[in-house]
């Protein structure tokens, strides 16, 4: 039977794993900020030098892809270069499968895939030439698709679980929200009706697939769009200001708790509409993703061949 994920809340048996993931994961990611943001800080101005120029630098002994800095971060680039394809590894290894949880290896190969581009830039101080500066445009283009496979990841649904809802539950619990909408008060349903707007099942059915890929991006962004302005109609000027304009959560314990209401039924009446062609973006995502993935791992081991014979410089 087809699936739908479900947004309940997250069961007790597995919410410290959970919790532990996160803070693992935010960690890794600020750490990952704050080496781009030394560097940059750093580094800025010998990289807005030109290539004619940096050699007088005194940076330059650091910075230069040769130098001690740039090397570590050539090193620790193709570190995590490796550490990208331990997910899909673990994939076909029974032994790997039975260590943690499939979403938190993905999250980490996501976070690597990100992080990876930048160090990679900062070790060739942004001078991408030859066969390195392809491989730099290919691993781009590699990060890019991976962002775009994690938000395909999120919209295809897993097997049958306590955490999931058969397409028939997805239904009844969309019913239910819908009839706890019309109770409330904050909202009349006129300002509400924007978020159950989505395109009819045919045109979904019969349009291009790419294209289908926008129309899931474009109506994530409209429902975004349309509780913000919800948050913006309620608050105060105050309230406003620390939300962004909305676009953050309110300290309105009442106004949230419709906002989640009216958003989590959304999101079922979206992944409902698009779990089937969801499926097709997600396998058309594969055939590209990964000749990417293993034409940039092909020429880095050029590259770092070449380095190694010839020397640096």
């Amino acid at each position: 039977m087809s699936t739908i994920t479900a947004t309940s809340s997250i069961p007790a048996g597995r919410a410290m794993p959970e919790r532990w993931h996160q803070v693992r994961l935010k960690a890794c990611y600020g750490l990952a900020v704050a080496l781009v943001i030394g560097l940059t800080l750093y580094g800025f101005d010998y990289y807005y030098l030109d290539a004619n120029q940096r050699p007088y630098s005194p940076k330059h002994l650091l910075l230069r892809p040769s130098g001690s800095v740039g090397l570590a971060l050539g090193i620790l680039g193709t570190v995590i270069f490796l550490g990208i394809f331990l997910y899909p590894i673990r994939k076909s290894s029974a032994w790997m499968r039975s260590r943690g949880n499939t979403r938190h290896w993905l999250d980490f190969h996501v976070l690597m895939g990100v992080a990876a581009p930048f160090i990679i830039a900062f070790h060739a101080a942004f001078k991408f030439r030859g066969l390195a500066g392809m491989a730099y445009w290919i691993m781009a283009a590699v990060a890019a698709s991976g962002a775009v496979g994690r938000y395909l990841y999120a919209q295809i649904p897993r097997r049958l679980n306590a955490a999931e809802l058969s397409l028939q539950e997805a239904r009844e619990e969309q019913c239910r929200l819908t009839e706890q909408l019309a109770q409330q008060k904050v909202f009349s349903a006129a300002w509400l009706r924007p978020l159950s707007h989505l395109p009819s099942e045919e045109r979904i059915r019969n349009q291009w697939i790419l294209i289908v890929l926008v129309e899931m991006l474009w109506a994530d962004f409209r429902r975004l769009h349309t509780i913000s302005r919800l948050r913006r109609h309620e608050l105060s000027q105050w309230g406003k200001l620390t939300s962004l304009g909305g676009v953050l959560n309110s300290r309105n314990a009442e106004l949230e708790r419709i906002i989640t209401m009216a958003q989590t039924q959304a999101v079922l009446a979206q992944r409902m509409l698009f779990l089937s062609r969801s499926q097709q973006v997600f396998h058309l995502w594969h055939i590209i993703h990964k000749p990417f993935s293993y034409s940039f791992a092909l020429l880095a081991v050029i590259h770092i061949g070449v380095v190694m014979l010839f020397g640096f410089k």
